[in-house]
């Protein structure tokens, strides 16, 4: 048994379904050897709206779904075939209609796991991705709240911002931890 991770491209909102049908044919008896795992890459995010933190789940890549499966040259087509027939599926990444599937590497399947969560990651990494340089944001808490301002520099490892905010006609410097601020 060789076990890969191959990643399925659906229509868009419907990876969940997907999943769910996926999820379904694993209790297949002449299946269930063959898909052992799917997963619709998603982070948690914390965002702060109206002062309020809220927590939501946001999908990686949308329109794109993981199965860990067991290709080998007797079964593919089968499995391949009954997958393909699921409502919403578009294909395999990366090959033409009757061409065996190509598994993604370990170390892809690793950095996606990080990025979810499953796996230990450093937290920097996800906080990275909430705030760009120079975008704008609103100071929700402290004493500049209500201000906004541009995004001068991201410090992942102390989670701090410095953002240029105008105070009284200047541009002034102001260092703020991430949950403090907002997008504009």
């Amino acid at each position: 048994m060789a076990r890969s991770w191959y990643v399925l491209q659906t229509y868009s909102q419907f990876e969940k379904k997907v999943e769910k049908n996926i999820r379904m044919l694993m209790e297949n008896p002449e299946l269930q050897n063959y898909i052992f795992e799917v997963k619709v890459p998603a982070e948690k995010i914390v965002e702060t709206r109206n002062g309020k933190k809220r927590e939501r789940e946001v999908r990686i890549w949308p329109g794109y779904v993981l199965l860990e499966l067991d290709l080998d040259a007797d079964n593919w087509k089968d499995v391949v075939g009954h997958i393909k027939r699921i409502n919403g599926v578009s294909g395999f990444v990366g090959v033409a209609a009757n061409v065996k599937p190509n598994p993604i590497s370990n170390e892809e399947v690793k950095a996606i796991l990080m990025r979810t969560g499953e796996i230990k990651a450093d937290k920097s990494l996800i906080m990275q991705t909430l705030f760009h340089q120079g975008e704008n944001v609103r100071i929700t808490e402290g004493p500049f709240s209500g201000f906004t301002g541009t995004i001068e520099e991201i410090n992942t490892e102390k989670q701090k911002l410095r953002i240029m905010v105008g105070i009284f006609g200047r541009s002034t410097p102001v260092e703020m931890d991430f949950n403090q601020v907002e997008r504009v």
